[in-house]
Parts: structure tokens; C-alpha cells; sequence
């Protein structure tokens, strides 16, 4: 499908404008808006929720923050980001039906992790390890939750850099001016 150059330039002329309004609100001292996720899963079908939705955010000039806590925290752990899966077994929401008995063979795991990346390949959305790279890029605050590094045995040396240490608490304080919170 081509566009035609006046199809063109009303979209350019519109994301200006977009970009000049949001430019003149900061200016007239109005608040950003600003978005919570609290992130608690540790699993590829789990982990893009949060890190689109803060990407999504952040390129509309909201202020992030995730709270990554529980296995969510493996978002944020140098050895574990690259190697998540998606598990087939007991998973209704898997696009193609898997009768649990199946999803118990062994490497069914790896076939449903594989069959995943490869719909987010032809979607064109990065591999999570990227996706966290662009959040960070986009100045989106990640929060690794202390008190489940101390459950888990999780050391600061296995997070990523840049990434602030914060119990529920200090979490919370970021909360409180939240526009949008939510838990995934």
C-alpha cells in the first residue's frame, strides 16, 4: 500500500504538532502524566506486557516506573533475561490448544518458547533483553524489589546497571502520583 505525499505530510504535520503541544503543556508547568507497573512474572508471555506498556508510555512523554518483585525481578537479572520460556502446560491462553497431556511431553517447553518468539519476530517486536534496552533508553525508572532479592538470594552483581534498589515502600512513594497503575 503507498501513501501519498498529502497522506504523508498530514501525518508529519500531526505528530508536530503533537510534539509542540506536549513541548507548550510541560512549559505552562502542567504535571506529566506518570505510569506504575508492578512487574511479578517470570516468563516470555509475561515479561512483554510490561516493558510495551513502558515503551508505549515513555514515547508519549509519560514518566515509568516498574517495580519488578517476585519472578518479575527476572527481568532485570543479567543471567536469566535471554533465557526466558513460555510454558505450554495448563496454559489456556495459548494461541494454538494444548491438551495438557501433550504440554508435559518433554521439550514442549522449548517448542512453545520457539513457536512465541518466532510470532513476536513476525510481529516485529524485539526480544525482551531489547525491549529493556529501549525502556532504559527512554529513561524508564526500574525498581528491583529488595525485599524479594533477599527471599530469592538475588545479588545486586546479577542486576543490570541502572537499575534502583527499592523496597515496597519507596515503590509506593512512586506510586502515589501515578496516572495509570497496574499489576502484571
Amino acid at each position: 500500500m503507498s501513501t501519498s505525499p498529502d497522506t504523508f505530510d498530514a501525518s508529519f504535520e500531526a505528530r508536530v504538532d503533537q510534539r509542540v503541544e506536549e513541548f507548550l503543556r510541560r512549559q505552562a508547568g502542567q504535571k506529566r502524566k506518570r505510569l506504575a507497573i508492578v512487574a511479578s512474572k517470570g516468563t516470555l508471555d509475561m515479561g512483554y506486557p510490561p516493558l510495551i506498556l513502558a515503551t508505549t508510555a515513555a514515547s508519549m512523554d509519560w514518566e515509568v516506573g516498574i517495580f519488578c518483585t517476585f519472578y518479575g525481578l527476572d527481568l532485570l537479572n543479567k543471567k536469566k533475561i535471554k533465557r526466558f520460556k513460555v510454558a505450554p502446560l495448563a496454559n489456556p491462553a495459548m494461541p494454538v490448544p494444548v491438551p495438557n497431556i501433550i504440554g508435559a511431553l518433554p521439550g514442549m517447553t522449548a517448542v512453545a518458547t520457539h513457536m512465541m518468539k518466532g510470532w513476536m519476530a513476525k510481529a516485529k517486536i524485539p526480544p525482551l533483553h531489547e525491549l529493556l534496552e529501549i525502556a532504559r533508553e527512554n529513561h524508564v525508572r526500574l525498581f528491583a524489589c529488595t525485599t524479594t532479592m533477599g527471599v530469592m538470594g538475588v545479588k545486586k552483581k546479577d542486576i543490570i546497571d541502572g537499575v534502583e534498589f527499592a523496597g515496597a515502600a519507596s515503590f509506593l512513594d512512586f506510586a502515589s502520583d501515578a496516572s495509570v497503575t497496574l499489576f502484571v
